[in-house]
């Protein structure tokens, strides 16, 4: 398990040192006085050691979430709050999208029990994957609904969907449904591990379904707060 993890996070990193130690190599060959190609080249070595640093930062989260370094800061908080701040986040990459996002309050309650920050970050990881994976003019969805004492959330989209046989393996770390789509658009492969991590430190599980061309909702339990 460790041998396979260690060789998934070289794989990873691989791509992106060899892209930068070639546009360097490119540049040191005499594109450095080329006005078309020194500017290209350094904005996509910047590309490049952006995506380093996203998956470094994340394999630091899972890290700790592993090891249980991170404990809990179990409080109440405003739920609905928190989505709005994490829709603000995400503003401009949805314009970009052309997706339309949208939050849909019918729990009798704005407070959830939870770690808030660990909590934001399963939203943002949820919701980036959704303007990553939908489709033009499509629509992002936050949706809370009551269960006893307990709120169930919902985050749906009308994108790209997901292959049944790809669903029991997509919260595995490094796992992708689209290898080369994903790391085109900037994936780590640890986005889905850190949500089920943080979730399962709750003491709940995240679940899924998709059908292919329509869309996927992703749903979790938290309990409400007073």
């Amino acid at each position: 398990y460790r041998r396979e993890f260690i060789g998934n996070v070289s794989h990873e990193l691989k791509t992106p040192i060899f892209n930068i130690q070639g546009y360097i190599q490119t540049l040191l060959d005499g594109g450095l006085a080329d006005e078309k190609i020194n500017i290209k080249y350094l904005e996509r070595t910047n590309k490049s050691v952006d995506r380093m640093i996203n998956i470094v930062e994340d394999l630091e989260v899972i890290s700790r979430l592993e090891t249980e370094e991170d404990q809990l800061d179990v409080q109440p908080f405003n739920i609905i709050q928190l989505v709005e701040d994490v829709f603000d986040s995400f503003e401009m990459k949805a314009n970009q999208m052309d997706i339309k996002l949208e939050l849909k309050h019918e729990a009798s309650s704005d407070i959830a029990l939870g770690d808030r920050n660990k909590i934001q970050q399963v939203f943002s990881n949820l919701i980036s994957n959704s303007i990553k994976y939908g489709k033009k003019g499509g629509m992002t969805s936050v949706r809370f609904f009551d269960m006893d004492s307990n709120m169930l959330i919902e985050i749906s989209d009308n994108g790209i969907g997901i292959e049944s046989h790809a669903l029991d393996r997509l919260f595995e770390r490094f796992y992708r449904v689209d290898k080369n789509r994903s790391r085109e658009i900037g994936g780590t492969g640890l986005g889905l591990a850190i949500v089920k991590h943080i979730l399962e430190g709750h003491n709940q599980q995240i679940n899924v379904r998709s059908t292919p061309g329509l869309g996927t909702t992703f749903s979790f339990i938290l309990e409400k707060g007073e």
